[in-house]
């Protein structure tokens, strides 16, 4: 029989990996919550129209990436590629416009079949903070510096360069999605057939392409800065001053688009270069018609991602387990004694196993060689004197110890 193995793009995440992963969570929902964000938990599928309507049927997400299968009910079911759309989805199923704004914190597994790269798998981690009401450009230097802050908290702060830029509002959108088509349509030979594509569905995705040639093309084609009216032009230097205030620094990067014609304004993207290609670490932007869009009322949305592996494998955190505690008991008085002790001591908030096979020595030898940090030894006539016998593992030091004075003395 061959070895079992997880399936392409999927992987099993334990020891210090998952303490690191799980210490990025920890992190990002203590410092959201300072931002007065709480949590929300969305479903990990969901009908795939919620995905779909906002995404568009020709983006790459829905028309390559998503996991989409019929379930026994005959209903067409997508795992989640991404938080957003479901959040803003609860949003309406919920009736939480009552309790506008919203600051929302989520993560947990997404799922998208692409090429299984650095920190990226087909099916990855996010965490996923969305604000939903405020329309004005303060609230997106709030969701900016809720990042930065993240961020310096997982000791990432000159590891990483805020890209930033402006998409405008939908009127100067359209006035550049018109330049774009314009440009390349004089190119159009010249096009990866990708990018054809995306020039009759969504030309502002061409300034993505990763092919070589398309790259030449987007190098002179029109910026967004020339097709921006006076509003979206205050709007973004409102931006600006206010990370210059906040002291969030940034880099002004005019390719920086989004593809969905429900971005509008701010994106912006925290990228790093000791990822490789694949650098960009947390990400996002303002989405004024995406809750219209999926059939709700005009609500605005500001929301960001973060990839949880891509943080944890940069992050300086400390992930290093609790040292444990193991109980060695011996004779019977000596087990049952030990069951009571390690409540005493988990009550504490201490790790505690136990180990019940072989003589003595081997137990101790076990112990130290999973750097446990203490054993205590319990026999018959332990008990009976009331007492247990507390052994240091790196120091060989053991001294006896009542029972009711143990979890003093692993504290001291």
């Amino acid at each position: 029989m061959s070895k079992l193995q997880p399936a392409r793009g999927t992987r099993d995440i334990f020891g210090d990996e998952a303490r690191s992963m799980t210490a990025v969570v920890e992190t990002f929902r203590k410092v959201a919550t300072t931002y007065g964000f709480e949590e929300m938990a969305t479903p990990i599928f969901e009908f795939t129209e919620v995905f779909k309507r906002p995404l568009g049927e020709a983006s790459d997400v829905v028309s390559k990436e998503m996991y989409t299968f019929e379930d026994r009910g005959g209903e067409e079911i997508t795992l989640r590629p991404e938080f957003t759309a479901g959040v803003c989805r609860a949003f309406i199923s919920n009736g939480l416009q009552q309790h506008l704004p919203c600051r929302l914190m989520s993560w947990g597994p997404v799922f998208r079949y692409e090429r299984p790269q650095k920190g990226r798998y087909r099916q990855f981690h996010q965490i996923n903070a969305e604000l939903l009401g405020p329309e004005t450009p303060e609230f997106d230097v709030d969701m900016i510096a809720l990042a930065w802050s993240l961020l310096k908290a997982l000791g990432l702060g000159d590891k990483v360069v805020l890209n930033l830029n402006t998409l405008g509002d939908i009127e100067s959108r359209m006035a550049y999605r018109d330049a774009l088509v314009s440009y390349f349509e004089g190119f159009k030979d010249k096009l990866s057939e990708d990018s054809v594509r995306r020039l009759t569905t969504n030309p502002l995705r061409i300034l993505d392409s990763k092919d070589e040639g398309d790259k030449l093309l987007v190098a002179n084609a029109p910026l967004l800065s020339e097709h921006l009216n006076d509003h979206s032009r205050q709007f973004f230097e409102t931006v600006c001053k206010g990370l210059d205030a906040v002291g969030v620094p940034y880099e002004h990067n005019e390719r920086l688009v989004r593809g969905l014609d429900y971005y509008t304004h701010t994106a912006f993207e925290f990228i790093t270069t000791e990822l490789g290609a694949q650098g960009t670490v947390l990400a996002g932007g303002r989405y004024d018609g995406l809750i219209e869009k999926l059939g709700g009322p005009k609500v605005a949305g500001i929301g960001w991602a973060g990839g949880i592996e891509r943080l944890a494998m940069l992050s300086n955190i400390v992930t290093d387990a609790e040292r444990s505690i193991v109980l060695v008991p011996m004779g019977e008085a000596g087990t049952l004694k030990a069951f009571t002790v390690a409540d005493d001591l988990r009550t504490a908030g201490h790790v505690v196993t136990a180990d019940r096979s072989g003589n003595l020595g081997k137990r101790l030898t076990r112990a130290a060689k999973a750097n446990a940090r203490y054993a205590i030894i319990i026999g018959d006539d332990d008990v009976a004197a009331g007492t247990a016998m507390l052994k240091d593992l790196d120091s060989g030091e053991q001294s006896s110890v009542a029972f009711d004075a143990l979890v003093a003395a692993v504290k001291a």
